[in-house]
């Protein structure tokens, strides 16, 4: 793989979600935390806009992240369906990753539309999420329910938004097939 469309499209065919069940007892040194982040700085972006803004937990931070959605599972869940498995569960997939970061957007409603920057927020994530594949650091994006009490719960203005939680750690899986349908079927060709 010298080519570098060969190696571009290793790293883009084989990114794939790893979750914290799968994530092995080492922590992401902090350098190469910014090295995955730096990369969404790279995102393409309608106006020069930059919207992504990250909140980055580690150490004891997952511990006070894993208290805040353990206890909003509590609070939020009807006595009928709380169950603690799930409880413990929303904790446990926090403290088994060695950083969480929040993914934040910042609105510029007065410069482009909402769905803009969501969309440059999230080719961000996809070039931390590569640089990660790249790094043999697993992640997935996951979107709890409760965004508004986890906005809330980062402090962030009211002209930003959580839009989700970026889980990363160390692991040990092989490579996994990917599940897609032919991009024959996904594709209209006018040429005449």
């Amino acid at each position: 793989m010298e080519n570098t469309v060969e190696v571009i499209n290793h790293i883009i065919r084989t990114r794939r979600s790893i979750f914290p069940p799968e994530y092995i007892d080492k922590e992401i040194p902090r350098d190469v935390i910014e090295a995955i982040v730096e990369t969404a700085n790279f995102a393409p972006t309608h106006r020069l806009t930059q919207p992504w803004r990250f909140t980055i937990f580690r150490g004891n931070g997952l511990v006070k992240l894993a208290d805040f959605l353990g206890e909003q599972y509590r609070q939020t869940t009807p006595p009928a369906l709380y169950s603690d498995a799930k409880y413990e569960t929303t904790r446990t997939k926090i403290l088994r990753a060695s950083c969480v970061m929040a993914i934040n957007m910042q609105l510029h409603s007065d410069k482009v539309p909402e769905w803009e920057e969501l969309a440059a927020v999230s080719c961000a994530v996809q070039n931390m999420w590569l640089t990660a594949t790249a790094m043999n650091v697993g992640a997935y994006w996951s979107t709890p329910g409760n965004l508004e009490a986890l906005g809330e719960f980062l402090n962030l203005s009211p002209s930003q938004k959580c839009v989700g939680l970026f889980y990363m750690g160390y692991h040990q899986s092989g490579e996994k097939p990917a599940v897609r349908k032919p991009i024959e079927e996904k594709l209209t060709w006018v040429e005449e």
